[in-house]
């Protein structure tokens, strides 16, 4: 199965790219979601993170993110630990689930694609860009956040200039009708690639 990694900062729109690749019947994982489930539901990595970070990471209702996400805020030691507890996990669910699904290509949606070490696991890698004005104003109209907040949340990504230089292509998402033609030409390369 060919595989293809997206990436993109906050608010650049590579969720929107990946969900015009869903309307052309692409299969896509989303790494962050399945992270999460994973997490939730794997007695393998529960163990592990109570382990590393205590028996608080979880309670009755299940993990505790709030807790956790405590534990490794502005701690790269600990997030180092966490990322490599739960990464490994990730990627066997990616190769799991990319084996299963039918279609020219399947999609890993990832934020951290590069750093994560993510993109090893794809035939090729697509990022997804946004001028700074434009990602702050999508997601504070997203999450509710003040420009702050998310002008923070930006600094402690990979630059555009570093997934420019690290991606195979890279993608201007910028006004919604350019995007649609974009994703089209693009769906048809990586089903042409996929075939080679």
């Amino acid at each position: 199965m060919y595989k293809i990694g997206i990436t993109g900062g906050i608010g650049s729109g590579k969720s929107t790219v990946c969900a015009l690749l869903r309307e052309r019947g692409v299969a896509v994982y989303d790494s962050d979601t399945q992270a999460k489930r994973l997490m939730a539901e794997s007695d393998t990595l529960r163990r592990q993170i109570v382990e590393a970070f205590g028996a608080e990471c979880y309670g009755e209702e299940g993990l505790d993110r709030q807790y956790l996400a405590s534990q490794v805020f502005g701690n790269a030691e600990a997030l180092q630990r966490l990322n490599a507890i739960v990464h490994p996990a990730v990627k066997d669910d990616f190769r799991a689930w990319a084996e299963r699904q039918q279609g020219a290509y399947v999609v890993l949606e990832s934020a951290i694609l590069f750093e994560s070490g993510f993109d090893k696991e794809v035939d090729a890698t697509l990022a997804v860009m946004a001028p700074l004005e434009e990602r702050v104003r999508r997601t504070m109209e997203r999450d509710g956040s003040d420009r702050e907040q998310v002008l923070s949340r930006i600094t402690h990504q990979m630059s555009d200039d570093e997934l420019h230089a690290r991606a195979d292509r890279t993608i201007v998402n910028l006004i919604r009708d350019y995007l649609e033609s974009d994703i089209e030409q693009l769906h048809k390369m990586y089903c042409y690639e996929a075939q080679r």
